[in-house]
């Protein structure tokens, strides 16, 4: 008699269960293998719906994240950067103060952002260090940044840009070719 091909792990592992005699048993087989594939769904189903509970894994459930932080929810937006809102407000709560404001823009940014103050002037300057250009979430990150700021206080934004002199005799004609325009000082508009 030929042995039916399983596909399923959790099929698989419950034949390893049953005794020896059905080894060649294409009907025990096929059910289990039938079994372990809706058990192999169940535990997907059950997986994806506990990645909904933490930001950093959220998909579907970024709805109710946004819903519950006061944030308008846009499906166009690509996930990383929906993620990077509800983050962000998450780690915006509390006294206002520079480890509030690096750790918010941080969260949008991904990369190492500084903040200084400026008193006298009655400013701060949020400078983003590993990013170069303008970060393609920038206004996301000024709308959070005018909720939680105190409303005295003006926000500047600081960029890095690449610099021909820096990459002289580093790369290739060529190879700068390669890097967007925005990426070079004066190369694009801030957002």
């Amino acid at each position: 008699m030929s042995s039916a091909v399983m596909t399923s792990p959790l099929g698989k592992e419950m034949f390893s269960y049953l005794p020896g005699y059905y080894e060649n048993s294409r009907i025990i087989r096929v059910d289990m293998n039938a079994k372990g594939s809706e058990l192999d769904e169940l535990y997907r189903a059950l997986n994806e719906t506990l990645d909904q509970f933490f930001v950093r894994s959220a998909t579907w459930g970024l709805d109710q994240w946004e819903a519950e932080l006061g944030i308008a929810t846009d499906p166009a937006k690509p996930v990383e950067q929906r993620r990077a809102v509800v983050e962000s407000k998450l780690r915006g709560t509390g006294q206002f103060s520079g480890r509030v404001i690096k750790n918010v823009a941080e969260a949008y940014d991904g990369g190492t952002v500084d903040v200084t103050f400026q008193p006298a002037e009655w400013t701060f300057t949020i400078k983003f260090i590993d990013t170069i250009g303008i970060p393609p979430n920038l206004e996301d990150l000024k709308a959070v940044i005018e909720e939680i700021k105190p409303a005295h206080l003006a926000v500047e934004y600081a960029f890095s840009y690449l610099l021909i002199k820096d990459l002289h005799g580093v790369l290739k004609l060529s190879e700068m070719e390669q890097i967007p325009l925005s990426k070079f000082a004066g190369g694009g508009s801030i957002g």
